[in-house]
């Protein structure tokens, strides 16, 4: 929803992406889904705070 959220979001982002290049380095296919998986994660959190974002707007505007 603020700015440490995003922050939080990008880190988990970045640590999927590491987790993803390093399975691919590897050749761990479970090390790899995981990053996929955490990536994944983190751009579902930065939908449901974007939705947030907005409804909250909606709201102020409203009141």
């Amino acid at each position: 929803m603020g700015f440490d959220d995003d922050v939080r979001n990008k880190a988990e982002d970045l640590k999927g992406r590491a987790k993803e290049a390093a399975g691919s380095a590897t050749d761990n296919d479970d090390l790899k889904a995981e990053g996929q998986a955490d990536q994944a994660k983190a751009g579902i959190k930065g939908k449901i705070d974007d939705v947030k974002d907005k409804v909250k707007d909606k709201v102020d505007d409203i009141l």
